[in-house]
Parts: C-alpha cells; structure tokens; sequence
C-alpha cells in the first residue's frame, strides 16, 4: 500500500490560520477528508497520515474524530504541550487512540532557535518513550544544529524530520544545510520526509532541476530504508497541485528499484508509524 506520510486538515479561521496567506491565498479554505480521498485513489495512494497544524489539544480531538469516521487515515500526529509538568497524563489520555502515532511540535515558529535542546522541552521527548510515540521535527534548516543534539540525547526515541529541514531551495543554497543534513542522517534512529518541497521553491517558476541537489543528498544521507514521502497537502498548493507534488519525487526516482520506491511511498511509513 502506498501511504502518503504528511498531510493536514482544518476548518479554516481567518484567525487561527493567519499563516495560510489572507484571502487570495488558495490555502485559506477548509480542507476535509472528503476532499483528499479521491486524490490519494487517483494517484495510487491507499492511506495518509494526517499531522497536526495547531497546537492544541482540541487539534488531537478533531483529527482523531475524522480518523474515526475515516478508515484511509491511518494515523494521526498530534499535538501535546512537551514543556508541561503534565505531558505524561496528556500523552496517556491520546495514546489509548490506535491511530494516534506520533507528536509534532511546531519548532519553526519558536523564536528561540535552540528551542530543541530546552531541559523542559526534553523532558517531553523522553516521556514520548513511555508510550511507544514517535516525533516529527519541524524546523527550518537554521535550527539544525538544535535538532542535531535533540537526536544525539534521545537515541532509542523515533524521530522523523519533516520537509527535509525546509533548505532554500528558492535561493540555491545547499550549505550548511547538506552537512548538517549528513549530520543528522548519521544518527540511525532518524528518518526523513521528503515532503514540503515546493513551498520552499519559486512557487511560481520551480522546475525539477531545482529540487535535485536537495533531493540527491537526502537520497545518499538516508538511503531508501530511512525515508517516506508526504505530499504537504494542502499547503503544496501554493507551489502545485497534489499529483505535481508528487511528480517531483517520482520523476527523480524512476531509476530507483520497485522494492525502494515502494519502501519511499509506503512501506517505511507503515513501519516507523506502526501502521498495520
């Protein structure tokens, strides 16, 4: 089954989402399951994980409830507060769920770009063992030396990082970001979404040749056993529609082997996530 790693829903708030653009954005809308269904079927998708875009934990209740109604999310990261002296009874409350996976903190908006290695934010990853959970690391390439040293204090915990750090691919620059890349893919507990692309690119102008320096070093730095896809739907729309999303990826993996594409698509989400 190939399993989109990386989406989101929400009830669009022009105030709550503030982020999405204003009115002209084409992301400044409501977007259901009803809507990604049929995305995923026609672009040979049979599941999606659906991954928190608040921080809230009436964010968990909502994505929780639409995975209950709908069986093609298989599993959902959520949010709780890692810096409260009570994560371990918010994580136990959500954790009873089988489709709650993983938690997601949004590192990016955290002016402090050491937010990572905080003592109270710590204590929240390692409550994350206590019940088999799994951490997206959101951030921008800037805060990776903070993520760095997060996975080098938490060796057994499951980190996956999101949106492949978020380089400027718009600007060109690959450094430091690929030797900080090839830092954090040394650590084996690691694995990388290849999602979020586009939205780091000329939204207007992106072509392929744009994305393969950035693709070729996450590809060598991770190997096909330690990556998945996401599509980022629906934020990719503000570079691309779903299947050109996907098209970026697929294009620059056509030479790969049918077992590591289907490892890419599917097969190491299902395992990092624990997605039967």
């Amino acid at each position: 089954m190939r399993i989109d790693s990386h989406q989101h829903f929400w009830v669009y708030d022009p105030e709550e989402y503030a982020w999405t653009g204003g009115p002209e954005s084409p992301i400044s809308n409501s977007f259901a399951p009803e809507q990604l269904s049929p995305l995923l079927a026609a672009n040979g998708f049979g599941g999606a994980v659906a991954v928190q875009a608040r921080s809230s934990l009436v964010e968990n209740d909502y994505l929780l409830g639409l995975a209950d109604e709908h069986d093609f999310i298989r599993a959902v990261v959520g949010w709780v507060d890692l810096t409260s002296p009570d994560v371990s009874e918010q994580l136990a409350k959500y954790a009873k769920h089988p489709k709650f996976k993983g938690v997601r903190h949004i590192a990016q908006a955290e002016p402090d770009d050491a937010f990572l290695t905080r003592e109270d934010f710590a204590r929240g990853i390692a409550a994350l063992g206590e019940f088999g959970l799994a951490y997206d690391i959101l951030i921008y390439h800037r805060q990776l030396p903070a993520a760095i040293e997060l996975v080098r204090r938490f060796p057994k915990q499951k980190f996956v990082l999101d949106h492949i750090a978020k380089p400027d691919i718009r600007g060109g620059r690959l450094e430091p970001w690929r030797k900080r890349i090839e830092d954090i893919a040394s650590f084996d507990n690691v694995m990388c979404k290849v999602s979020g692309m586009v939205t780091e690119a000329d939204v207007a102008a992106w072509k392929d040749a744009d994305f393969a320096p950035y693709l070729e070093t996450v590809f060598e730095a991770f190997g096909p056993k330690r990556l998945m896809y996401g599509s980022d739907w629906p934020v990719c729309l503000l570079g691309a529609d779903y299947a050109g999303a996907l098209g970026i990826v697929e294009r620059a993996t056509e030479g790969w082997s049918e077992a590591d594409r289907e490892l890419l698509f599917g097969g190491n989400c299902a395992a990092f996530y624990g997605i039967e």
